[in-house]
């Protein structure tokens, strides 16, 4: 690589971080829908977040009321910060969200109240620990993916 080049490719990858950075927000939680989506005040409305890399059990399947019980202690009426990956089909936001600098993506994973969803390792990782130690819904013998369990209500 040449000079030129090397000046290029530093230039494009500092504007990639910065785009990153400056895309990263906060609000104030104001809804809680279920263990991985939540409402967070945006340019003063309720944007619909959905936490990135996981998925919560579904209302209704066990350990939901679990799943959102524990995200509501977590970020319910505080003011968090929202490090979108995405938006999905329907324009949902999918992001990190952090609450006091915790990430509730990685607290719900390290509960058992949620399976990953993604190929981060990190998130990998903490899934494993609470399979190991069966907490949450590893505690279950034939825990039911929240996918599947929507599909089969279908």
């Amino acid at each position: 690589m040449n000079v030129k080049s090397k000046i290029l490719f530093s230039t494009f990858v500092f504007v990639l971080l910065i785009s990153s950075v400056a895309s990263a927000w906060s609000g104030k939680c104001v809804g809680v829908h279920d263990g991985d989506t939540i409402l967070v005040l945006h340019g003063g409305k309720a944007e619909i977040i959905r936490l990135y890399g996981i998925e919560c059990p579904e209302r209704g399947q066990p350990f939901g009321e679990s799943a959102k019980q524990f995200t509501f202690y977590i970020v319910f009426g505080k003011i968090v910060e929202v490090n979108p990956v995405i938006k999905d089909r329907s324009g949902i936001t999918i992001a990190w969200v952090y609450a006091n600098r915790i990430s509730l993506n990685r607290e719900l994973l390290r509960a058992g109240l949620a399976r990953r969803y993604s190929n981060d390792r990190d998130l990998a990782i903490l899934e494993e620990e609470a399979r190991a130690k069966r907490i949450g819904l590893w505690g279950d013998p034939d825990p039911i993916p929240p996918w599947e369990w929507k599909r089969k209500k279908k």
